[in-house]
């Protein structure tokens, strides 16, 4: 037998709730995820907030920081999963932005111009927020975009529907709105 006691599904309920907590990648119970910077930074936050007290400031300000960050990671996986449909890949998009430990680039040529385009899109598009650190994750997704020869058109969506704004334009302050 491949379980040593007789219920296989005791452990399942807190697995998924500790993998949920990590909450790593787009899907946290994937034992094959990739433990990027950024997910080391949400895990150490949800480690030390969870040794501290409920009730205190520090707890309730860690809680802020990780729904916040949470929050980040799935708003700018919206906006690529939101492009790459716009692109006609409906179907690939989940597929296109599903980065685990096992990914690897299509051809390490590539790489180069894969972090220009990745710099590119942090540089001249709003499709990453203005303190976000670039992810190695993105880096995967553009290479699958150049292996698909849609790297430009990405680059040329992104620029459209996230175009870059001065940081005291009236258009950039509406757009925050919606996320309070």
């Amino acid at each position: 037998p491949l379980c040593s006691n007789n219920n296989p599904y005791a452990s399942f309920g807190a697995t998924l709730a500790r993998d949920e907590e990590q909450n790593l990648w787009s899907t946290p119970h994937d034992v094959t995820h990739t433990e990027a910077d950024d997910d080391r930074v949400l895990y150490n936050m949800i480690v030390v907030r969870n040794q501290l007290d409920k009730d205190s400031e520090e707890w309730q300000k860690l809680n802020y920081d990780i729904y916040t960050l949470r929050q980040t990671r799935k708003e700018v996986r919206s906006r690529w999963k939101h492009i790459l449909e716009d692109l006609g890949f409906q179907k690939e998009a989940d597929s296109l932005l599903s980065v685990t430990k096992l990914s690897i680039i299509s051809d390490s040529q590539n790489m180069s111009k894969a972090r220009d385009i990745l710099l590119k899109l942090s540089e001249e598009t709003n499709i990453f927020p203005t303190s976000w650190e670039l992810s190695e994750r993105y880096l995967f997704v553009v290479d699958r975009l150049i292996a698909l020869d849609a790297a430009d058109e990405f680059f040329k969506m992104a620029s459209t529907v996230y175009p870059k704004r001065p940081s005291g334009d009236r258009a950039d302050e509406s757009q925050k709105a919606p996320q309070c």
